[in-house]
C-alpha cells in the first residue's frame, strides 16, 4: 500500500455496503500451466547480463538484463512484455575477515513494494555495511515489475500534468470538494484504459506472483530466496501459497495484512488510522525538542503550529508551488520514516519564523520526477483496483471514512483521493487468494515488523504469521519506520543475517527494543542537505 493503520475505531466502521471477497479465490489451471510453461522457457533463456544502460552514472558492478514473461499466463504464447532485471554479483569477502572467501548461496530478489515501486537499484544496497555480509553471500537481484519503470510502463495521464501545486488538503472536505474528487477520480479511470485498453486487467498482484516465479527459472535457482517489502510482502505471500516447493527462504519486511476481506479497502481504512497515531509520535518528539524548534512544548501545541501554518499556505502558497497539500505530503513521508522527522521540524519552524525558503526546498513538486512518479502512481492504482472488488457507490466511502476522520484526521481523506479511481474501474476485479500454509508445507520465513509502522500497521504483520505455518515474527518495540531489514537496529540485523546466511530462526516470536529516536538539529541544516540531495 502506498498512501499513507491501528485504532479500534477503524474495526468498529460499519462497512455492510462492500460486498466481501471470497476467502476461497484461486489462481486457475490454465495461469498455473501458463507460469510452467513460462518458466521452462525462461530456464532455458536465462538472462543475459550486460552494462545498464545509465551505469556510468551508478558505483559498484550492477548489471542489467531482460526476462520475457506472458501478459496473459492463461495465454502463455499471446503477447509478452518484458521485465528489467538488475544483479550485482556476489562479492565473496567476508568483511570481517578479508582472507575468508565466502560461498554463494544463490540470487536475493528483492521487491520494495508500493505498487508501483522500482527495485532496480536494490543491488547497490552490497555497498552499505549493512549488507556487506549479505552481498559476500548472495548475487542481489533487483527488477521494475510488470508496468513499473521499464517493464511495459503503465500510464493513466499526461505526467506533466501530474503534479499540481499548490493543491489543497482539506482534513473536512465540503461537499463541492468531494464532487470535484470523484470527477477526478472518474477521469483518471479513464485515462487508465484508454491508454492500456484490454492489457490494464493483467496488472496485478497474481501476475506479480506468476512473474516472481518465471524470474526465479530465468536466474537458474531451483527455489527462490526473496525479499519483499511492504506491498511486496503481499505478492510475496501469494507466492509462498501458490509455488510452495519452490521456496528456500523468504523475508517479509514491514507485512501488509493478506486477510482476503482486507484487500485493499480495509487495509486503507487501517492505514489512515494508524497514521494519526504515528503523526502523534511525530508531534510529540517535536515538542520534546520544543527548545530547538520552537513550535510548541505539547503534542497538541505542535498540531496548532502545524494548522497555523495549513491557513497560511491556503491563503498564500510559499514560493508559489507549496500549499496544504504539499506541507501534509512532506509531513506523511515523516510518518514513513523518523529519520526525516528534523528536516520536517526544522522546515515547519523556519516557515512559522518567516523564512520559507527550507520548506519550498523541501515540499515543493520535483517537476523533472513527474514522469516516473506519474508511472508509479499509475500501476499502484492498476494493481489495487485489479486485485479485488471495491465499493462503487461513493455513498460508502463518504460515511466510513467521515467517521473515521472525526477520530483519525491527518491522512483519512488524502487516502480515499489516492484510491477513489477504484470505485469507477472498468477493468474486472480478481477474487484475491487466501493466503494460507500448513505446516511442513513450506520453509521457515522470517516476518519483520516495527510495532508502530502506520503504513503497514502491526496487526497485518500477526495475521501474516498466523496465515503461514512455520513463519517466526520478529518485532520492533516501540517503533514505527516502515521497513526495518537492513536500518539501524543491530538486533534486527542480526536476526536477517542469521537467516540468510545460516538458514537460523529464533523460537516462534522475538523482539527487538526499538532504535534511538533521531536527534534534533539546529533549523535550516537538515532542510537544506536534503534539498541539495535532491
Amino acid at each position: 500500500m502506498r498512501a499513507a493503520a491501528l485504532y479500534p475505531a477503524a474495526g468498529a466502521l460499519l462497512l455492510s455496503t462492500l460486498t466481501a471477497a471470497p476467502a476461497g479465490g484461486v489462481p486457475d489451471s490454465a495461469g498455473a500451466s501458463g507460469v510452467a510453461l513460462a518458466a521452462a522457457r525462461a530456464a532455458a533463456t536465462g538472462i543475459p547480463f550486460g552494462e545498464c544502460s545509465d551505469a556510468q552514472d551508478l558505483p559498484g558492478d550492477l548489471q542489467c538484463g531482460k526476462v520475457t514473461v506472458p501478459l496473459d499466463y492463461a495465454r502463455p504464447d499471446g503477447r509478452q512484455i518484458e521485465l528489467t532485471v538488475s544483479r550485482v554479483r556476489a562479492t565473496h569477502r567476508d568483511p570481517h575477515n578479508s582472507k575468508r572467501r565466502v560461498p554463494r548461496q544463490g540470487a536475493l530478489v528483492f521487491n520494495p513494494g508500493g505498487p508501483g515501486a522500482s527495485g532496480l537499484y536494490f543491488p547497490l544496497v552490497g555497498l552499505m555495511p549493512e549488507w556487506k555480509r549479505i552481498g559476500a553471500a548472495y548475487d542481489l537481484v533487483g527488477y521494475d515489475p510488470r508496468g513499473v519503470g521499464r517493464s511495459a510502463p503503465l500510464s493513466c495521464q499526461k505526467p506533466e500534468g501530474f503534479f499540481k501545486g499548490p493543491s489543497p488538503a482539506p482534513v473536512h472536505p465540503s461537499e463541492a470538494y468531494k464532487r470535484e474528487r470523484v470527477a477526478r477520480a472518474k477521469a483518471l479511470a479513464r485515462g487508465c484504459t484508454e491508454r492500456t485498453g484490454s492489457a490494464l486487467r493483467h496488472y496485478n498482484s497474481l501476475n506479480n506472483a506468476r512473474d516472481l516465479d518465471v524470474l526465479r527459472a530465468a536466474l537458474g535457482e531451483e527455489r527462490l530466496t526473496f525479499m519483499g517489502a511492504s506491498y511486496g510482502t503481499y505478492f510475496g505471500a501469494l507466492y509462498a501459497t501458490m509455488f510452495p516447493s519452490h521456496v528456500r527462504r523468504m523475508v517479509f519486511d514491514a507485512a501488509v495484512n493478506p486477510d482476503p476481506a482486507k484487500i485493499w479497502y480495509r487495509n486503507n481504512l487501517d492505514q489512515s488510522a494508524a497514521f494519526e497515531s504515528r503523526w502523534a509520535d511525530l508531534r510529540e518528539w517535536i515538542a520534546a525538542n520544543d527548545d530547538v524548534y520552537g513550535l510548541g512544548g505539547t503534542a497538541e501545541a505542535v498540531r496548532l503550529s502545524y494548522e497555523r501554518a495549513l491557513t497560511r499556505l491556503a491563503a498564500k502558497p510559499a514560493g508559489g508551488a507549496v500549499g496544504p497539500g504539499q506541507l501534509q505530503g512532506a509531513f506523511l513521508q515523516a510518518g514513513y520514516y523518523d529519520d526525516l522527522w528534523p528536516s520536517r521540524a526544522e522546515a515547519l519552524s523556519a516557515y512559522l519564523k518567516g523564512d520559507p525558503k527550507p520548506l519550498v526546498a523541501l515540499a515543493s513538486p520535483v517537476r523533472e520526477a513527474a514522469a516516473e512518479a506519474e508511472n508509479a502512481s499509475a500501476v499502484y492504482t492498476a494493481v489495487e483496483c485489479n486485485d479485488a472488488p471495491w465499493p462503487t457507490d461513493f455513498r460508502v466511502w463518504d460515511r466510513d471514512n467521515t467517521r473515521l476522520a472525526r477520530v483519525a484526521p491527518f491522512e483519512t481523506w488524502d487516502n480515499v483521493w489516492a484510491n477513489l479511481p477504484c470505485a469507477y474501474w472498468p477493468a474486472p476485479r480478481q477474487r484475491p487468494l487466501d493466503v494460507r500454509t500448513g505446516p511442513g508445507e513450506l520453509p521457515p520465513t522470517l516476518i519483520l515488523a516495527a510495532e508502530r509502522d502506520a503504513a503497514a500497521p502491526y496487526d497485518g504483520a500477526l495475521e501474516m504469521h498466523r496465515r503461514l505455518s512455520d513463519s517466526v515474527l520478529v518485532t520492533e518495540r516501540d517503533a514505527g519506520t516502515h521497513g526495518i531489514a537492513g536500518g539501524p537496529n543491530r538486533c534486527v540485523n542480526g536476526h536477517l543475517d542469521a537467516y540468510l546466511l545460516e538458514g537460523r530462526l529464533p523460537s516462534r516470536r522475538a523482539a527487538c527494543a526499538g532504535h534511538a529516536a533521531p536527534t534534533a538539529t539546529a533549523p535550516g541544516a537538515k532542510a537544506t542537505a536534503e534539498a541539495a540531495a535532491k
